[in-house]
């Protein structure tokens, strides 16, 4: 496989026609390379348009759903960022290069360790992994300028949004199957949120996700 020129047919057939037009989110998935934070065994698949598989039953999301939530948050290099649900790395590794810091938390311990050994390997210094349950958010570092969850929510906590600052910006899958919305939120002041919907998606739920109240007859 020619790595460079299927990486210029990842971004020119399925990321630049999802609306990534930002030039800046294009240029930086030519700079961190996706295949390093591939598994071994999926690495042929590093830009094919889908979820590849990681251990522990989790995927990567397909690269074109990265991409556009990276453009949809338009972070700063000055601001500060949790990930919930690190998976290999890869995302964390896009979202520091555009800021100050990453904090990515992830749930299954064997991923944190991947993550973890991906992001050492390929240089990236400014994102910390750590091991444990995010799916109300991470309130210790809290609050933050932006919150990317990287896995499905069928209810969005209430707590995860009380992290963010004012003027910060939340990126979640939110909902349930057959359809979920990517959607990012915008906190306008101390009680008002915005909500954009950005595109309808499939994501699996994150571990332990905050589930509907189920009605009762």
């Amino acid at each position: 496989m020619n790595i460079e020129q299927a990486r210029f047919n990842m971004i020119e057939q399925q990321i630049r026609p999802w609306d990534v037009l930002d030039q800046d989110v294009l240029n930086l998935l030519s700079i961190v390379k996706r295949e390093n934070f591939v598994p071994a065994a999926y690495r042929q698949l590093a830009f094919a348009d889908l979820e590849i598989p990681l251990p522990a039953g989790q995927h990567m999301l397909a690269p074109r759903v990265e991409a556009r939530v990276l453009q949809e948050l338009a972070v700063k290099k000055h601001e500060s960022v949790l990930e919930i649900g690190a998976g290999s790395g890869y995302m964390a590794a896009l979202l520091a290069h555009r800021s100050q810091h990453v904090l990515t938390v992830e749930i299954e311990p064997e991923l944190a360790e991947l993550a973890k050994a991906n992001l050492a390997n390929n240089g990236v210094l400014n994102a910390e992994v750590v091991t444990g349950d995010a799916a109300r958010g991470w309130a210790g570092a809290a609050p933050y300028d932006v919150i990317c969850v990287s896995g499905g929510l069928p209810v969005l906590p209430q707590e995860i949004l009380e992290q963010l600052k004012v003027g910060g910006r939340l990126a979640a899958f939110v909902g349930t199957l057959p359809v979920m919305k990517a959607q990012i939120i915008t906190r306008v002041d101390e009680k008002q949120f915005r909500v954009a919907d950005v595109f309808e998606t499939v994501v699996e739920p994150l571990t332990n996700a905050v589930q509907p109240p189920r009605f009762k007859f």
